[in-house]
């Protein structure tokens, strides 16, 4: 992982120097990314950042003041993309939007449609098109149509946003997978055997995210309250390459939670605290075992040198647990799924669920678990008492 500047947000270090990325305008209005380093400090990167960024945004200024009315959809939509979403969301959102863009919208647009053009009737021709793609197609479409004309609007370079008055796409329903009582019995026994029952239980009897228990640390913990603060996650930090969807680097980086209510502060069952112990001992042993080779972050979830797993590890060893048991395919998230159904078949509200699982608002905790208010499933027996008392 690249070593980052905690005063200066754009420069980082790496092979002896501190670095900061560029962009370059092309004529398209996609943007070349790099880098640039040599320099001597942190203070003296994040300097001549500003000072290139401050050119970038000249040069892209002049180009649109040249280009005026006469930008098309298409080039705006590439340029919006690279030169103003894409400097405020993490890269996975990027990702996720590069894929619409490219995929499903710039295919769905005639190449010659003036951005000053555009109504919601030619609109709702693009997204009928894009829809056809894929069940989410049509809704996520809409979406990055929605905040790229807001931004156009805010940019002065359209007068309104027409997306409100395009047609309307479902949204797609989330599923929500749960395990039976026997079946989370055989799960659980089967777990335990193996080195990752502690990331289990923690998904399981706390709700946490994949990226929230890969950012977990020891010192999250307050063993004499038995609580822990969840306050980052760890996540894919992808680079894409220029006009398309393909991932040119990607490395592990410490992000804030998912959202500002996912910074929350749980108690901890026992069972948790007893797994946590072990797990700090066989850490002890590995460091003793790998000497200068291990690298200390604290990490609770870490390989045996003390670097994070990849990101997709944790589910590939819930998914030879099920495999090897002849159980139901689950995720981390499905473990997720089942604490908030255990919670509600204990009759607690939906706001505090919504609260300990991080939820950005209770409406969103309403929409994934309406159906399994009522759910006939009863595993909560099965559950153990301190586990209950801890919740409520």
């Amino acid at each position: 992982m690249d070593k980052k500047s905690k005063k200066c947000p754009h420069a980082f270090y790496e092979r002896g120097s501190w670095y900061h990325r560029t962009k370059i305008l092309k004529e398209d209005y996609s943007v070349i990314y790099g880098k640039v380093g040599g320099f001597q400090s942190d203070v003296e990167a994040e300097k001549d950042y500003e000072k290139h960024i401050k050119e970038f945004n000249q040069n892209l200024g002049l180009r649109l003041t040249t280009q005026g009315s006469d930008i098309s959809l298409k080039d705006y939509l590439i340029y919006w993309y690279q030169s103003i979403f894409s400097e405020r969301i993490v890269s996975t959102t990027g990702y996720l939007t590069a894929y619409v863009l490219y995929t499903f919208l710039l295919p769905s647009i005639d190449g010659d449609v003036k951005l000053r053009t555009v109504s919601s009737e030619y609109l709702d021709e693009v997204l009928k098109r894009a829809s056809r793609y894929c069940e989410s197609a049509g809704n996520k479409s809409r979406e990055l149509l929605y905040i790229a004309f807001k931004d156009a609007v805010s940019e002065r370079m359209v007068n309104d946003n027409p997306v409100p008055n395009t047609k309307k796409y479902p949204r797609r329903k989330p599923k929500i997978y749960v395990l039976d009582k026997e079946q989370l019995k055989i799960f659980l026994a089967a777990a335990k055997q193996r080195n990752w029952f502690l990331e289990i239980i923690l998904a399981l009897y706390l709700g946490l995210r994949k990226g929230e228990i890969r950012g977990l640390k020891f010192s999250d913990f307050n063993m004499e309250e038995r609580t822990v603060h969840i306050q980052r996650q760890l996540a894919m930090d992808m680079k894409l390459q220029s006009g398309g969807i393909e991932v040119e680097k990607y490395q592990l980086v410490e992000r804030d939670p998912k959202t500002e209510k996912s910074n929350r502060i749980l108690r901890v069952p026992t069972i948790v605290m007893v797994e946590l112990e072990k797990r700090k001992q066989r850490i002890q042993i590995q460091k003793i075992q790998a000497g200068d080779r291990y690298q200390d972050n604290d990490y609770v979830c870490c390989q045996k040198n003390g670097l994070p797993h990849g990101p997709h590890s944790l589910n590939k060893e819930i998914r030879v647990i099920c495999e090897k048991n002849s159980l139901p395919h689950i995720t981390v998230h499905g473990l997720r799924h089942m604490f908030a159904t255990i919670l509600l078949e204990r009759d607690v509200s939906i706001a505090k669920i919504s609260g300990m699982l991080g939820h950005s608002s209770v409406h969103t905790t309403f929409e994934y678990y309406l159906e399994v208010m009522d759910a006939d499933k009863k595993i909560l027996e099965f559950m153990n008492k301190e586990f209950i008392s801890d919740t409520e």
